[in-house]
């Protein structure tokens, strides 16, 4: 058996270890490399090959956005350097994961794993799986977080908030708090809307843990949770949850 695969990564120095470990495997020839995630698209779609080795953060789309943007459906082992990634926030289920740094050990267990998908073939892909996340009317059930080396999966409705953190989101539920790899801006699209609203472009909350929404003397809403957390609304966000109010 003859594999293709293809290394994502805006990193001079990840690609080339990848390369370099690749170059030990007579089973798997690289077709080429890419360092934005709109050149991983236009690459993998034209070279379609059978494993496709991808950053979690590439400039131009993030991992998911690559992977929702996708024709071809390759085999995906995500790559990062971050503790913190959601191994599984976007429920996309890629076949791995290989934290930066990594061994050749480490690496020898994830082409194990790649080589009993291709024989088996994998009854979804990671591509589907992030295309069926992107749409809207299949809203998030969970989200699978990293926690001191273990996978955690956060039930969705547990979540009182969300408050965006940079290129992070912190998750703020009843277990504890979390810190997932994502934008909000991506979270809030596959969220049930009937449940989450988003207040401001920092926060979203969960309906169901308000206690209170009330006009403030600056014009904007103060958002009152049950757990006592209190978040002021933008003025563009106060406005449309004022035209909900019947």
């Amino acid at each position: 058996m003859m594999a293709s695969a293809v290394i994502a990564d805006d990193e001079p120095l990840a690609r080339e270890k990848l390369r370099g470990l690749l170059a030990d495997v007579d089973w798997i020839r690289c077709v080429g490399e890419a360092t934005t995630g709109p050149d991983t698209v236009t690459m993998v779609n034209r070279a379609r090959p059978d494993l496709l080795f991808l950053d979690i953060r590439m400039p131009g789309h993030s991992g998911l956005e690559v992977l929702a943007r996708l024709r071809h459906r390759p085999i995906v082992v995500f790559t990062t350097a971050h503790h913190e990634f959601a191994v599984a926030a976007f429920e996309v289920r890629a076949l791995d994961y290989l934290l930066k740094p990594f061994g050749r050990r480490r690496f020898a267990e994830t082409l194990t794993r790649v080589r009993e998908s291709l024989t088996a073939a994998a009854d979804v892909s990671a591509v589907e799986r992030a295309r069926d996340a992107l749409e809207r009317g299949r809203p998030l059930q969970r989200i699978f977080v990293r926690t001191r080396g273990r996978i955690t999966p956060v039930a969705v409705d547990e979540v009182t908030r969300f408050e965006a953190r940079d290129d992070y989101v912190a998750i703020h539920a009843a277990p504890g708090r979390y810190l997932a790899s994502l934008r909000l801006g991506d979270l809030e699209h596959m969220l049930d809307a009937d449940r989450f609203l988003r207040i401001h472009r920092s926060h979203i909350v969960n309906l169901n843990a308000v206690l209170t929404i009330e006009p403030h003397a600056t014009g904007r809403l103060l958002v009152t949770l049950r757990d006592g957390t209190r978040l002021f609304a933008s003025r563009a966000r106060s406005k449309r949850i004022r035209r909900r109010a019947v």
